[in-house]
């Protein structure tokens, strides 16, 4: 195998494979607010999502990833579709998380380990798992080490520009 190919299997198609449930995950803070998705209901007497879970959150979220897939689409054709489906999967992996969150007691901003870095990118990957394309053992590793590590660096970012109250 060359460099190229190695470089290509292992670095760069997992990062263009997986931005559009980056970009799903992060429109929601840029562009979220408004109507609660859950509209204040309860389940077993708790919220179901909370106030952060909006509906212009969630569409925006599908919105920003479906446009990185028609980005991609002149170069990837397969992508689109897959595109579609890792933003829907971010955001329901996402919203998931949250309603853990709640039904477990945990306050609204307070970090889940484990689940606030991969409950996205983990049902992202399972709903576009039905369309293939999905990147090679290596660059699944490598994209496991990546989402920990853009987590903590977007989230202390979002923070620092007062976009978040909290830096995870």
């Amino acid at each position: 195998m060359s460099i190229v190919v190695l470089i290509y299997s292992v670095f760069l198609y997992p990062i263009i494979y997986i931005f559009p449930a980056y970009a799903a995950n992060g429109a929601p803070v840029l562009f979220g607010g408004g109507a609660p998705i859950d509209g204040k209901r309860k389940f077993r007497g708790k919220r179901i999502f909370g106030d952060n879970k909006t509906i212009r959150g969630a569409v925006a979220g599908i919105i920003a990833g479906a446009v990185v897939g028609l980005i991609e689409y002149p170069f990837l054709h397969f992508m689109l579709p897959i595109a579609v489906l890792l933003a829907i999967g971010a955001i329901s992996g996402d919203l998931v998380g949250s309603f853990i969150k709640r039904q477990l007691g945990f306050k609204p901003g307070r970090g889940f380990p484990i689940m606030d870095q991969y409950g996205f990118f983990v049902v992202a990957l399972l709903f576009a798992f039905l369309l293939g394309h999905m990147p090679g053992l290596y660059g699944m590793l490598f994209l496991i080490i990546l989402t920990g590590l853009m987590h903590v660096a977007t989230n202390r970012g979002a923070y620092a520009l007062h976009l978040k109250s909290v830096p995870w």
